[in-house]
């Protein structure tokens, strides 16, 4: 079977529109985090968020188009405009073997809860015909269809945070299937929303802190929840026999892919991490890979207490080091599995880092965006940072990249996705 190539790349972030001012934001260590004004008038729980700035959607689409879609979807499809363009692939000649997969966790419920408050507060009890148009999930992948005239396979997936990650599986799948030779995977959240921010608060999953700028912090011992944001992706996978057929320009082979469920918790991950070593271990099974090959890996990392020291709990597992609370985690060999010793083991886990302290947690669209920072990682050999790491939690001890962007020679990458339900996703890239 013809390897998974991706020839095309779209990015709507809160640092930057366009896929080289979104890596390029990473490199300046910007953050997209703030203070939301809706969100203040609003009074809501939480008024931080990462919010795209200075998108027009007219830009991307017809003025009566943007009346009739929802945030969400206008991100994905700027996103996957900026693919298909990029990727210079010729969708009229190739209508019927190019599809779509939707990554979207949250869908249209901003403007649910907008179309509710505004139909209580009314007298004539309407709702605009355009209202279901605009909330329904698979409503992206069908604009973008129309838009572009493409044929092929559409599907929608919705596995909360982890939607992105799940998304370029099931492409990758389609086409190893034979179903398309093509796969334009995108994504779009929106994440204005006071009733979100408020179920989110009560849980306690969305950071307190004061300073939207310091608010997201992965695996620094004063990180207290993660925060929400918006935006937009899109890859273009195809395979390289057709892909080397139209002399396309190959970005990264897409190597590997896997999805597993913990089976444990609605929102909290098996304390140990194994769904998610299970999960890494598959993937690198498909690439026909071993831990020591990757030479990078992007987090979920999204600054909970619980989630970052599961996944640290998760990478170190993979390199034959197991640990838990009991566990002595300042280097003893007591809680490693491997002959080894624990330095020994340590000193193979590659760098790491999470890319949600620049943008905040796009959910299913944070997906694809954080695979493109891996394959721009791969492109420029520089290593991206996490911002606010500035005191390591003690059980978070593997290498940040805190003091970064940092050169390295970069030729396999890895990004996780770990979402509410126990879903777990590991999609593995490496270069061409």
């Amino acid at each position: 079977m013809s390897k998974l190539v991706i020839t095309g790349l779209g990015a709507v972030t809160p640092i930057g529109i366009g896929t080289d001012n979104f890596w390029q934001g990473i490199m300046n260590r910007e953050c997209g985090i703030e203070t939301v004004p809706s969100l203040v008038e609003s009074d809501a729980a939480i008024q931080i968020a990462g919010i795209v700035k200075g998108f027009n959607p007219s830009d991307y689409m017809s003025g009566k188009l943007a009346k009739e879609t929802s945030t969400f979807i206008q991100y994905a499809y700027a996103a996957a405009d900026e693919a298909l363009e990029d990727s210079r692939f010729d969708v009229e000649a190739d209508h019927d073997r190019i599809g779509i997969v939707m990554a979207t966790a949250l869908t249209g419920i901003a403007d649910i809860a907008q179309t509710q408050e505004e139909y209580s507060a009314s007298t004539k009890k309407k709702v605009s015909p355009r209202f279901l148009p605009k909330v329904l999930g698979n409503l992206g992948a069908a604009q973008v269809a129309i838009a572009h005239g493409i044929h092929g396979p559409s599907f929608t997936v919705t596995t909360a945070c982890s939607s992105g990650g799940d998304a370029i599986s099931i492409a990758s799948m389609l086409i190893k299937s034979g179903e398309a030779d093509a796969i334009l995977v995108i994504g779009g959240e929106s994440a204005q929303c006071p009733i979100l921010m408020s179920t989110l608060a009560q849980a306690k999953a969305l950071s307190k802190n004061p300073d939207p700028k310091a608010a997201c912090r992965p695996y620094d011992i004063d990180r207290d929840g993660f925060v929400m944001a918006e935006g937009g992706g899109a890859i273009l996978i195809e395979s390289e026999e057709h892909a080397l057929n139209r002399n396309a320009h190959i970005y990264a082979e897409l190597a590997g892919y896997a999805n597993t469920s913990d089976g444990y918790h609605v929102t909290a991950p098996r304390p140990d991490g194994s769904g998610s070593v299970e999960c890494m271990k598959l993937a690198l099974a498909k690439a026909g890979l071993k831990p020591e090959d990757i030479d990078y890996i992007n987090t979920h990392g999204t600054s909970t207490p619980v989630g970052d020291i599961a996944e640290c709990r998760a990478i170190k597992a993979l390199y034959g080091i197991t640990e838990t609370d009991d566990c002595n985690t300042e280097g003893t060999d007591e809680c490693s599995t491997d002959s080894k010793s624990r330095e020994e083991l340590m000193s193979v886990i590659p760098p790491v880092s999470s890319t949600k302290g620049n943008t905040g947690h796009m959910m299913g669209a944070g997906g694809i965006t954080e695979v493109i920072a891996c394959i721009k990682a791969i492109e420029t050999g520089i290593l991206p940072p996490t911002l606010n790491c500035n005191t390591p939690d003690p059980q978070c001890d593997l290498d940040f990249v805190a003091d970064g962007p940092r050169k390295a020679d970069i030729k396999v990458a890895m990004s996780n996705a770990l979402g509410f339900g126990g879903q777990n996703s590991s999609i593995i890239v490496r270069k061409y």
